[in-house]
């Protein structure tokens, strides 16, 4: 997906209204999870991103801050982010207990 001609999110737009089943991809544009929810707003937003598991099935909760994840709109208006981290990073960081 090219992600060049995305319309990134300013500060005032991560909320939970906006970023909550965003589709989160890795560096090699492959997807690997989506948030669930989040703690806080706009700098101080955290993301809870599920991570694996099949249809919500088996998912590993983890919380990231928001500023670390390039949260975009694309063409459609719809809302993903983009991270540097792979599957296995988010995989090894420790589980998001609500």
């Amino acid at each position: 997906m090219d992600h060049s001609n995305h319309t990134r999110l300013d500060q005032t737009e991560l909320t939970e209204a906006v970023l909550d089943g965003a589709t989160i991809y890795g560096p090699g544009d492959e997807k690997i999870g989506s948030v669930s929810h989040t703690h806080g707003a706009g700098a101080s937003c955290e993301v809870v991103v599920d991570v694996g598991g099949f249809l919500g099935i088996g998912a590993k909760p983890v919380k990231v801050p928001a500023r670390q994840v390039d949260f975009m709109r694309d063409e459609s208006g719809t809302v993903h982010g983009v991270t540097t981290w792979t599957k296995d990073d988010l995989q090894a960081m420790p589980r998001h207990e609500h």
